[in-house]
């Protein structure tokens, strides 16, 4: 079994890796183009994450996966299905509660709530790992390394908004702090308690944050463009979600 301290500080590198693509994303203003496929990535990544998260989600759902069985336990399926719709109305409420629509920093708050809720849930999930069979086990190590690239790629979607807008290195910082440091809170958390039904409501809130938040991004991406455009925008979506994919299997 691994000492708190351990935990508490892997955590906190697997959280704070997000930092890491800061440096990028404070980069110069960018081509229209670009901007595009940008954002299009972004959007990819946040629909990876919701298949991630269901992925934990799943199993405890579905009696841990039994081969035939696709009943859900009742009590979990209605913890699962509050949670969700708590995740996506909190974010509907805070959205339409200005008449002036989404600006570039409420989009990117909402993107930092969801990104952190998934966090949450990644962390509670280390921590529970690392404090039942210990953090050099071999299963605690690839959750440590597999959750820790992926944190790095969720820069990009909270920066999205800002794409050829303003970047200031402080809204930024506490940004990329809102969708990273639950990470260290469920890695401290999951140490010391873990339970079904826990881990799944926050699947759930987590799944329902995401959800909400890529409506608006792909609307607003759409919206008044020629085929072609909408072309590669599929494509970015798509280079998105492969590069979840092919982070969360190294």
């Amino acid at each position: 079994m691994s000492s708190f301290i351990e935990t508490a500080i892997f955590s906190f590198l697997m959280g704070f890796s997000i930092y890491l693509s800061l440096p990028i994303v404070l980069r110069k203003k960018t081509n229209e183009k670009t901007t595009r496929i940008l954002n299009a990535v972004a959007i990819g990544i946040l629909i990876f994450l919701i298949s991630d998260v269901f992925s934990d989600a799943a199993p405890l759902l579905y009696n841990n996966g039994s081969p035939g069985n696709y009943i859900a336990i009742p009590s979990l399926g209605i913890a699962f299905a509050v949670a969700l719709a708590v995740g996506f109305f909190m974010l509907y409420y805070f959205e339409n509660r200005s008449k002036k629509g989404l600006s570039p920093d409420r989009m990117s708050l909402m993107i930092a709530t969801g990104i952190g809720l998934q966090n949450l849930t990644e962390g509670l999930v280390f921590g529970s790992t690392s404090g039942s069979i210990g953090l050099f086990s071999g299963v605690a190590l690839v959750i440590l390394i597999g959750f820790t690239l992926q944190n790095i790629t969720e820069g990009f979607p909270i920066a999205a908004p800002f794409l050829n807008n303003e970047k200031k290195l402080g809204t930024m910082v506490l940004l990329f702090l809102i969708g990273g440091l639950p990470t260290v809170i469920g890695g401290i958390t999951g140490f010391y308690y873990s339970s079904t039904l826990f881990n799944i409501f926050f699947d759930g809130l987590a799944i329902g944050a995401i959800l909400y938040v890529i409506l608006p991004m792909i609307k607003h991406q759409l919206r008044d463009i020629d085929p072609t455009k909408q072309k590669t925008i599929y494509i970015g979506i798509f280079l998105g979600f492969m590069i979840g994919f092919l982070v969360n299997l190294i």
